[in-house]
């Protein structure tokens, strides 16, 4: 799994308090029912860092097959709940 970054996306994610390491481990963590498509080819992941952190990530696949994040942000606290009830 190979992830594109560029100085856009690391600092958008950034101001959502996200590091690109953790939005990677959201994607390639990754269990069923995720990654889930959105509109416009989009992707939505919601899970855990190794740390334990809770993290929505969208991304877009490329032409070359890399993953490029677009969004990555805290869980609300209404969707850590539903998060883990899922998991259960």
């Amino acid at each position: 799994m190979e992830f594109r970054w560029n100085k856009w996306n690391e600092e958008h994610i950034q101001s959502h308090g996200v590091d690109s390491y953790e939005a990677e481990e959201v994607v390639a963590g990754a269990r069923a029912p995720f990654p889930l498509v959105q509109a416009d080819e989009k992707y939505l992941v919601w899970g855990a860092t190794e740390n334990g952190r809770l993290l929505q990530v969208v991304f877009v696949i490329d032409p070359d097959d890399s993953i490029f994040v677009i969004h990555a942000r805290d869980l609300t606290d209404k969707e850590k709940r539903r998060f883990r009830r899922r998991r259960r």
